[in-house]
Order: C-alpha cells, then sequence, then structure tokens
C-alpha cells in the first residue's frame, strides 16, 4: 500500500452523505449527533481493519534475511509502519473522545467559547473540539511561542 494511501485514513472520512440540515432545526440535535457518531464509528472502524491488516502483514513478511540490504530495508519499511500505526492509535484516541462528547451532548461545541463548531467543520473534521477562530488563535500562539 502506498504511502498516500496509508496517510488517507488519517484523514476524515468521505464516504459519507453530508447533512442536510432543515429551516429552523436545532443545531446538534438527536439527527445530527446520529449522523456525526455514525461517521466517528465508521473511521474508527477502518482504522481498526487497517491495523489488523498491518499487523498480518508485518507477521508474514517478516523474514531473516542474510542480506544487510534486504533486512535493513524491511526494517526501514516496519518502523515506517509502526510510526503510521502509532498516529493512528492516537487518532482512534480522539475518536473515542469524540464518540464520548456525542453521547454526553457536547460535541459541536468549541471547548473554549462555547459557540457552535458547524457541521462543515465537523464533517471535514469529525474530531474538532474548537470552532475557526479559536482554533486559528491557537495556531497563532503556537507559532509565536515556536512550537
Amino acid at each position: 500500500m502506498a504511502a498516500t494511501q496509508k496517510d488517507s485514513k488519517l484523514e476524515a472520512p468521505q464516504q459519507f452523505t453530508p447533512y442536510t440540515p432543515k429551516e429552523g432545526e436545532e443545531y446538534m440535535n438527536e439527527a445530527q449527533r446520529d449522523h456525526f457518531r455514525r461517521i466517528l464509528m465508521n473511521w474508527k472502524r477502518e482504522l481498526m481493519e487497517e491495523v489488523d491488516r498491518t499487523m498480518h502483514h508485518m507477521k508474514d513478511e517478516a523474514a531473516n534475511f542474510p542480506d544487510p540490504t534486504d533486512r535493513a530495508s524491511q526494517e526501514s519499511e516496519f518502523s515506517l509502519e509502526l510510526r503510521t500505526r502509532d498516529r493512528e492509535r492516537k487518532l482512534i484516541r480522539k475518536i473515542d473522545q469524540g464518540i464520548s462528547r456525542v453521547d454526553r451532548d457536547e460535541y459541536g461545541f468549541c471547548d473554549t467559547c462555547g459557540t457552535e463548531i458547524g457541521i462543515r467543520r465537523l464533517e471535514a473534521r469529525p474530531t474538532a473540539t474548537l470552532c475557526v477562530d479559536c482554533k486559528s488563535l491557537d495556531e497563532i500562539r503556537e507559532r509565536q511561542l515556536g512550537r
């Protein structure tokens, strides 16, 4: 599997029908929470399947190559796979937190200012916990502090 294909698993899933709010519909009502719960659960399932594929691949491909170059190449490939899986593990934790927020009726509201994050932003980044304004301020602070 190409590296770009693996990295795409770290992005929000694209296989869903965007939510179309009805006129006068309350923000983060039951239908919207169900929509985002499905997105988060499907994304988590995809990531878990990828972890399983990686484990099977590493077990199947593990070989003790006599040639040092072949061995180094395999170790480099496994190292890259493990780094990617570690990033996915952290993302799964964020997805679980998002599901928990949906269940507690806290999903979709900014952690900093409490305003609505917005349906389109959440569809693009279902693990978002900050509105666009607070996230922008957060990024400015990070650049100023050199992190």
